[in-house]
């Protein structure tokens, strides 16, 4: 596969996310890691706007699809890890609604 713009944000494997810490998108120093779920969502965002807009050859509209793929799991992740925290929180409201 070639590479070319869609490359270039540096969003890592999700799974380099670590979405069950405390903060799911802290960047970690040369992994390349997402810094955070809104700049992995805005990229997605610019993708999909990239596709629509149409004029893209068949190989560099797959590159961004597959681009766009990534990025949808990774905000999945995110986004995963952020239920699991208010999960957890909302249990230990209920086990002492006194804190």
């Amino acid at each position: 596969m070639t590479s070319g713009p869609a490359d270039d944000a540096g969003i890592a494997d999700p799974g380099t996310a670590h979405p069950g810490t405390a903060d799911p998108g802290t960047a970690h120093p040369g992994t390349g890691a997402a810094a955070s779920y809104e700049q992995a969502r805005d990229e997605l965002a610019r993708v999909v706007g990239r596709l629509e807009a149409g004029g893209l050859s068949l190989d560099e509209s797959l590159d961004l699809w597959e681009r766009g793929e990534h990025l949808a799991l990774v905000c999945t992740r995110f986004l995963d890890g952020a239920r699991q925290r208010v999960d957890a929180a909302l249990e230990r409201t209920r086990e002492n609604p006194e804190t």
